[in-house]
Order: C-alpha cells, then structure tokens, then sequence
C-alpha cells in the first residue's frame, strides 16, 4: 500500500518595490525566517518595478543597487516591469543585471536587431525545489512604441504563454506565471490558460487580500513600495495528484526586523551614489523659482528645454514636474534628480489649435492646476498650470472658465482654431493623463531616452536660456482696461 507523503511547496512573492530601499532589509529578514522553517520548499520571487530611478540609490548606481539587494535576498528568479525595461537603456541594464545570481524570466521581450531574448533574460525556467519540478514563464507589460525606441520588440503575452504552456506544462508539477501585466490581463490569462496553477501578478499594484480564483487559476497579487509579503502554498498528498493551492494571502511587512547584510549593502550603495550624483552640470547666476498656480521662471525654463529638445516651435508642459525651485550657484545631478525625478520623456505631435486653447484653458482652473497625479511616470504631486513655449497668451481672470483667454499668438499670428501645430510635450499626456486633450494630438513622436532633467541641463549650457525663462508668456489683462 502506498504511503502519503504530502508534499508543499510555498512560495514568498514581491511586486513593485519602486526602489522603497526602507522595506527591503525587513523584507529580506521576513524572507530568511521562512527559509529557515521551510527549507528548500520555498521559493522566492519578484514581479518586477523592483527598480525606480525616482530614488537616488538607483539613479546613482545606475540600477546596481537594486541587484545587489535582490541577490542578498536570495531571490530565486523575477521578472521585469516598465520601470526597469523602459527607464534604462537596454546597454545599462544588461550592465546591472550582470551581477545577478538568479534568472531573469520574461517570454515577450526580444532584441529588434537579433530577433532574439537578451543574453541575461531567460524565456522560461525549471527549478526543482525539494523534488517538486516547478516551470516558471514571466511577461510584461508590452509598451510597444516606446519599447521599439529602445530596440525590443514586445510581444503579445498571450500568444507567447500559449506556446510556451503548451511544452511546459507536461514538464513540470506546478506551472507559475510571474506577469507584469497587471489585474485585468491576469484575469484573462487564468480564463484563456487554465492549465496555470498561480499568477502571480504586479503593475496595478493590486492587493489580494486571499487568492482570486479564476477556474482553477489563483491570481495574487501584493500591492506596492514593499508594504506587504505575499505567500501562497501548493500541496498535494501523493505523486498521482496534481498539486492544489491550499492558503495564500499578504503579510505586512514588519519593519522591527531587518536584515544587517541587505541594510548595510544600501548605505554602502547610498553613498556611492551620492558620490556619483555630486558631479556640477551647470553654474547659475540666479535663482529659478517654480510655482503651480501661476507662471514661473522654472517652469518656462522646463518648456524651453522641451522645444529645443523635440525642434518644435511650442511647447506644453506641466509645472508639477518640478518639485522644487533651482537655486543659484553649483547646480549637481544629484540636484536635478532631486528635482525633477520623474522618468517621463519628451513626445512630438500634431495639436489642433482648438485643443491647444482647451488645455490653456484648463491649466487656469484650480481643478486642473490642483489636481493630484499618480502613474504614467510621474514622480510629482500636483499637475500644476501649464508651462509653454513659442506662444503668448493673453488671460482675464475675471471671466468665467474656459472663456479667460482673451488672446492666443504664435510667433505674433492668432492661433488658428481649425489649423494643426507641431507641438513638443511629455508622453505622460499621451496616456490622457492630467491635461487629457493633448492625447488627441496625432503623428506621435517620442524621444527616448532622455528623460527631462537631461533636457533642463542640456537648456542650462546653453546661451541666454536662463534670461529668456524670465519674459512672461502669460499676459493677464482686465476687462477694465477697455479693450474691445
């Protein structure tokens, strides 16, 4: 007769840590309390946005301190999220991930060039953890057009997974997909692809309290900036059953316990960035104040740096990012990041005149100018008032909304309401994020990967940029002062 010999196999999940250093050592110290009661049953894995370059740590080590704290960790495998395949050169990444002990697995990422996966990514994976044969595939978000600027084709997820379900399944006694994709995607995965046992999933930043069924797919998910653990266990009582999900759920992260390696490792690397971010970019005779309301010198500067990075004539940008005034003297990379650490980057498009007026418009209600922003890469607070470029408005505040601008020039012409106008702006507003008539705008352009704080130091070098930041481009008139 045959004895039952249960077997679980746990696994801890994390998903869009965004570079919140101050969790990491207690996640690591949660992770090897586990370890050490489960042995080699455990596995450990990350749905990536691990990285966010808004933190100094990955910024100035260039996404080293990321992987340091991953492989201190002991990671078994992770995925990649946008965060790190769109805010890094595919050359800077490579470098990072180097140094990595564990697979990096995403099925829908290929080299432009080669027509082939990157040399350190993995399309699929096999890992034996205490003689259960567990198949990893992981996949990301497909940002098609910004990822061909890069040089990766993403593919479709879900005919990537078909194909590589098909040959894994019968392979292995648990079958993970690790997706950076996101709730609603998982959610049609599980019901397209029932042979999955778990997603484990990121991108939305959704919690899963409990696993969601879908079938006999569980969908988990543990939030965002590291604030919980996510674990599910799998068992089966004999070789003849397939494995089932038995618990699964999210811990909060306990910050009473810290890893000493992990947390010594990110002031090391805190420093070492500090190092590296000191560098002077540029000297100012003057200070640059921001304001959100209303126009400001840094701000104009903003849109300046735009129009002469994209070639365009005018710009449209939003003042809320930018999170601080620029002092006068010794300007650093650490300074600029600091201050505008957004990885957002610059875009060309056709405007019609009338949507241009419409955003104008809007940037001059505090519904608008007040309204609090999250995602789309965006690092700030507030949308804040639009700052431009090329054009001279002329506003009474006194009359109602959407009717204040009396008066609209483009090099000394009347904006035409029916003509089209290239137009340098931010790919934020192409996602009908904040100032959402700009994502009308057609014959899209994005410049990667410059991200803005690259484009204010290219404007600071150059001559006569910090005069022309300080002449008005938003004239207020009154009704009062009798024009017809």
């Amino acid at each position: 007769m045959e004895m039952t010999t249960q077997q679980t196999l746990t696994i801890l999940h994390t998903n869009d840590i965004h570079s919140h250093f101050d969790s990491m050592p207690s996640i690591a110290a949660m992770i090897n309390e586990r370890r050490a009661a489960l042995g080699d049953a455990l596995l450990v894995l990350d749905m990536g946005d691990h990285m966010d370059r808004m933190a100094p740590e990955t910024e100035g080590t260039l996404g080293g301190a990321n992987v340091d704290v991953i492989n201190l960790t002991g990671y078994d495998a992770i995925t990649i999220g946008n965060n790190e395949g769109l805010t890094f050169t595919p050359d800077i990444l490579a470098q990072a991930y180097a140094g990595i002990h564990c697979p990096v697995v995403c099925g829908n990422m290929i080299e432009s060039a080669t027509g082939v996966r990157t040399s350190w990514m993995k399309e699929s994976l096999i890992l034996d953890k205490s003689g259960i044969k567990v198949g990893l595939l992981g996949v990301t978000a497909p940002f098609g057009e910004f990822y061909q600027l890069l040089g990766w084709d993403a593919l479709d997820p879900f005919e990537v997974l078909g194909e590589q379900i098909q040959s894994l399944r019968k392979q292995v006694d648990v079958l993970v997909v690790m997706s950076h994709l996101g709730l609603p995607s998982d959610k049609k995965l599980a019901s397209r692809f029932s042979e999955i046992d778990v997603i484990l999933g990121g991108h939305t930043h959704h919690v899963l309290e409990e696993p969601l069924w879908i079938g006999s797919t569980a969908l988990c998910g543990a939030g965002k900036y590291g604030t919980l653990l996510g674990e599910v266990a799998l068992s089966r009582n004999s070789s003849h059953e397939p494995f089932r999900v038995t618990s699964g759920g999210v811990v909060p992260v306990d910050h009473t316990l810290l890893d000493e390696k992990v947390a010594s490792a990110i002031v090391l690397h805190r420093r070492q960035a500090e190092r590296a971010m000191e560098s002077t970019v540029a000297v100012t005779d003057r200070k640059l104040e921001i304001a959100y309301d209303r126009e400001s010198p840094f701000g104009n500067l903003l849109a300046q740096s735009v129009s002469h990075f994209t070639g365009t004539a005018i710009s449209l940008v939003n003042a809320g990012q930018l999170l601080g005034a620029l002092p006068q003297g010794d300007i650093s990379k650490g300074m600029l990041h600091s201050l505008c650490p957004s990885p957002i980057n610059a875009c060309v498009m056709k405007l019609w005149g009338r949507d241009i007026r419409l955003a104008l418009e809007q940037s001059l209600l505090p519904e608008f100018a007040d309204k609090k922003i999250t995602g789309f890469g965006f690092r700030g607070k507030v949308l804040g008032t639009m700052c431009v470029e090329g054009l001279e408005i002329q506003y009474d505040p006194a009359r109602a909304p959407y009717d204040k601008v009396t008066d609209i020039r483009v090099a000394g012409r009347s904006l035409e309401e029916d003509e089209q106008y290239t137009v340098g702006t931010l790919d934020m507003f192409t996602f009908r994020a904040g100032y959402e008539v700009l994502a009308n705008g057609t014959e899209l352009r994005f410049m990667l990967p410059e991200f803005l704080r690259d484009l204010i130091e290219m404007e600071l070098k150059r001559p006569g940029a910090m005069e022309e930041c300080f002449a008005a481009r938003w004239l207020q008139v009154s009704q009062q002062s009798g024009e017809d």
